[in-house]
C-alpha cells in the first residue's frame, strides 16, 4: 500500500467515523474523498477479501442481502454494502466501515455493483465470482439497450477470466457469449407448457445465433424461462440449481421447492424467488449445505426500500422500488395477488438516478389491477402529472386520486386512507425522499436513511 493510499484511507475512515458519530451517518462522501485522494485505494482496501460481485438490472440489493444471510451459515467475516450504494464510492465506503481481517486471514466481500461500474470494481478487487441476476430495459438514457448493458458487465468479467460466473440460466442473454470462465447456471424447472412465446412487448427474445424469435417450453415472466430456438437449436444451458415448484405466491409470502427443499420467504413476487435461488446457488458453491441455507433465508427480510414494511399512523405501509417496465409489471402482478383490500401510491421522479425518461410507465400493465378493491390512490413525486395521467388512462377517475408533488406531503395522505394497508411504488429518489421524511418524523431510523 502506497503512502498516498494510506493517507487517503486514514482520512476516509476519520470522516466516516465523524459522520456516523455526530451527523447520523452518510457513506457516500467518505468514499468520494478517498477516491479523489487515491483513485486505486479500493485495491488496497480489498486485498484481504475474496470478492463476490452481484450485478444485473433488477434484484441486486435483495440478492446481496440474501447471499450474505446464506453465507453467514459458514463464514463470519463478511463485508457488504447493504443500502444499495453500488457505485465505486459506496463500495469504498463499505470497506472503510469495517475493520480489516487480521493479517494472514481472508474475509468475504459480497458486493452489489452497478452494471456500469463492474469493470472498474473488477480491475481493483479481482473477484472470485460474478453473480448475474437478469438484464432488462432500464434507464435508457444511461445504459442503452440490454445488449449495451451486458457489454458493460462483460467488460468487467473479461478482467477476471478465472472467476466463476453464477448466472440466471433462464435469461437467454447470459448464454449468448463464449467466455472462458467456469459457469454455474440456476433457473426454474417447471412443467412443460408446450411450444409458447413470450409476450409481444418483451425485450431480448431474439436468438443470439440466428435472430429468429425464441420459443419457450415454459415462460416465468418477461423473457425468462426454458427457451429454445426452433430454427438453429440454440437452447437454455443445463441448470445446476433449480426451483422445481411454486406452491404459494402472495405479496407477503412465497413457498416453493428450492433444489428439493421446501422453502419459504416472507416477501412476494416471482422475481424474488429468482433472487433467493441466486443466493442459494452462491452459498452452495461456497460449500454451505442446502438445509442450512433454506433455514437462513426463511427469516423476515427487511431490505432498504425493497418491500420494506413501515407502520405510519396505524397504517401498514409497504415500500416497493420500481424503475423499469419488467420490474413494475412484476410488482403489479404481486400486489394483484393480494386477496384483501389495499390502497395504492405511485411516486414518480425523473432525476438522474431514476432515469430521466419516464416513458416506461406506459409499458406497465396498470389496467390489470382490480380497482374496486383499491379505495384510495395517491400519486406523487416530481412527475406526478405523468403518473396521474397514466392511471387515468388505465381507468382510474381523476376524482379518485389525491396528488402530492412533494413526497413529504404523501405522509398525511397515507394517514387518511380508508383502510389499513397501502402499497407505495416509488422510483429510487422518490423512495429516498419518502424514507427521509419518515425518518424526520421518527417512523424509521435516521441512520439507515443516511447510510
Amino acid at each position: 500500500m502506497s503512502i498516498r493510499e494510506q493517507l487517503a484511507i486514514t482520512a476516509g475512515k476519520s470522516v466516516y467515523w465523524f459522520l456516523h458519530t455526530f451527523r447520523n451517518g452518510g457513506s457516500s462522501f467518505p468514499g468520494q474523498l478517498v477516491e479523489r485522494m487515491a483513485p486505486n485505494a479500493l485495491s488496497a482496501l480489498g486485498k484481504r477479501y475474496d470478492t463476490i460481485i452481484i450485478t444485473g438490472t433488477n434484484g441486486k440489493t435483495l440478492t446481496t442481502a440474501l447471499t450474505v444471510k446464506a453465507l453467514g451459515q459458514g463464514y463470519q467475516n463478511i463485508l457488504t454494502n447493504p443500502t444499495g450504494s453500488n457505485m465505486t464510492q459506496g463500495i469504498v465506503a463499505a470497506f472503510l466501515a469495517k475493520p480489516q481481517p487480521a493479517r494472514g486471514q481472508k474475509g468475504l466481500a459480497v458486493l452489489e455493483v452497478d452494471e456500469a461500474n463492474v469493470e472498474r470494481v473488477a480491475i481493483q478487487l479481482h473477484p472470485k465470482m460474478f453473480v448475474l441476476t437478469n438484464i432488462f430495459r432500464d434507464q435508457m438514457d444511461r445504459y442503452g439497450e440490454i445488449y449495451t448493458t451486458y457489454e458493460k458487465i462483460l467488460a468487467g468479467i473479461r478482467r477476471g477470466p478465472d472467476a466463476t460466473i453464477v448466472a440466471n440460466g433462464d435469461a437467454p442473454i447470459f448464454n449468448s457469449k463464449e467466455l472462458p470462465n467456469p459457469k454455474v447456471y440456476y433457473g426454474f424447472n417447471l412443467p412443460d407448457q408446450g411450444d409458447i412465446r413470450a409476450d409481444v412487448n418483451t425485450d431480448g427474445v431474439l436468438c443470439p445465433v440466428c435472430d429468429h424469435i425464441l420459443h419457450y417450453h415454459f415462460n416465468t415472466y418477461a423473457n425468462l424461462g426454458n427457451y429454445f430456438c426452433p430454427n438453429c437449436g440454440f437452447h437454455r444451458p443445463a441448470l445446476k440449481y433449480t426451483v422445481n415448484k411454486v406452491d404459494t405466491l402472495l405479496p407477503t409470502e412465497s413457498q416453493f421447492d428450492l433444489d428439493g427443499h421446501s422453502a419459504t420467504i416472507h416477501i412476494g413476487g416471482m422475481y424474488n424467488i429468482y433472487n433467493t435461488l441466486a443466493a442459494y446457488t452462491v452459498a452452495r458453491e461456497f460449500g454451505i449445505a442446502g438445509p442450512a441455507i433454506v433455514n437462513a433465508l426463511a427469516g423476515d427480510e427487511t431490505v432498504f426500500g425493497r418491500q420494506e414494511v413501515i407502520t405510519v399512523g396505524g397504517k401498514t405501509v409497504t415500500i416497493i422500488l420500481v424503475k423499469n417496465p419488467v420490474g413494475l409489471n412484476q410488482v403489479l402482478t404481486m400486489i394483484g395477488n393480494d386477496p384483501q383490500s389495499y390502497s395504492l401510491a405511485v411516486l414518480l421522479n425523473s432525476n438522474y438516478a431514476d432515469g430521466i425518461d419516464t416513458s416506461w410507465i406506459w409499458d406497465g400493465r396498470f389496467e390489470d389491477l382490480d380497482y374496486p378493491k383499491i379505495p384510495a390512490i395517491i400519486t406523487g413525486g416530481h412527475r406526478y402529472k405523468d403518473i396521474s395521467l397514466r392511471l387515468q388512462v388505465a381507468g382510474v377517475p381523476a376524482e379518485r386520486m389525491q396528488t402530492a408533488e412533494n413526497v413529504v406531503d404523501v405522509i398525511p395522505l397515507i394517514k387518511q386512507i380508508p383502510n389499513d394497508r397501502i402499497y407505495v411504488l416509488a422510483t429510487y429518489t422518490a423512495m429516498l425522499e419518502l424514507r427521509k421524511a419518515l425518518a424526520d418524523q421518527n417512523y424509521v431510523s435516521q441512520q439507515l436513511v443516511n447510510e
